[in-house]
């Protein structure tokens, strides 16, 4: 079992040690009254780079990198201090969701990456197809079809102030991504799948059957982040340059990130990776024009 310590240092950041390893878990941040981590700091090696995975995924390597930017980008991207608790990875998977990305990521982490599991999270396993917390004889339900709440309470049990189960569940979380290139490859594979069925979706509810890369990827990135209601979508899509009205959505509240999102779109579609690709419903991906 990992076995983690922890220190507050400089006045608001923690610090955490495994296996005698030294890193940086988050910085305390105040948020809507409550407190909560953040880390969105780490260099190059331990970012999203979507060249190196896209000989396995293709088009779909780069055309999640707008969210990736948005979201942080780093494979150990850290929120504790919002409505979801606890988000985490290069995407920013939100544990508040049943059955969604964050959910998904800890299922597959305990089922196909069990050894490391053991060893981080030797509580928690698979029963069924769902997560458990195992103490002694008895197994917990945390998660199903209609709540994360026990999944909440073993992150994250409140916003109100940083607990120390908060900052050793965040420790585990980060060390071993940090840590297992398995790990990493698993947490892209979580996203860009997520992607590719969110997409299919996306096709048949907003009609974008032949829609081109750029409006796809708005949609797609406003969906990730819920930053806007259908009715507003719909409005957008119906606008002579839809792709000018999408990117608006969410102003001004979200301007740094919609200033992040319209600069990774200029810089792929410049380098001719953008704007050149239509989504096919029947094929649910995207094909070069």
């Amino acid at each position: 079992m990992k076995v983690v310590s922890f220190s507050l240092e400089e006045g608001a950041k923690y610090y955490g040690s495994i296996d005698g390893n030294r890193f940086f878990i988050g910085k305390r941040v105040p948020y809507a009254g409550g407190k909560g981590l953040m880390n969105v700091s780490g260099n190059a090696g331990q970012r999203y780079d979507r060249a190196e995975y896209r000989e396995k995924y293709k088009f779909w390597a780069d055309f999640i990198h707008p969210t990736a930017m948005a979201e942080g980008a780093l494979f150990h991207t850290l929120n504790t201090y919002d409505r979801a608790h606890f988000t985490f990875s290069f995407l920013q998977f939100a544990a508040h969701v049943p059955n969604g990305d964050f959910v998904i990521y800890l299922r597959r982490l305990l089922k196909e990456l069990p050894v490391l599991a053991k060893e981080y999270f030797p509580d928690l396993e698979i029963v069924g197809t769902r997560i458990h917390r195992v103490r002694g004889n008895s197994s917990t339900e945390l998660e199903n079809d209609h709540s994360t709440a026990g999944i909440i309470d073993y992150l994250n049990p409140s916003l109100a102030e940083i607990e120390d189960t908060e900052i050793i569940q965040a420790a585990r979380f980060i060390h071993w991504v940090q840590n297992d290139a398995a790990h990493r490859a698993l947490q892209i594979d979580v996203g860009i799948d997520n992607f590719k069925k969110a997409m299919s979706g996306y096709a048949s509810h907003y009609k974008l059957d032949g829609a081109d890369d750029i409006v796809c990827l708005l949609v797609a990135d406003i969906r990730h982040q819920g930053r806007a209601h259908d009715a507003e979508i719909f409005n957008a899509l119906k606008a002579a340059d839809p792709a000018s009205e999408l990117v608006k959505l969410g102003e001004p509240r979200y301007h740094e990130r919609l200033l992040t999102i319209k600069k990774e779109i200029k810089r792929l579609k410049d380098e001719g990776t953008l704007g050149r690709h239509r989504y096919k419903k029947d094929r649910r991906d995207f094909v070069p024009v």
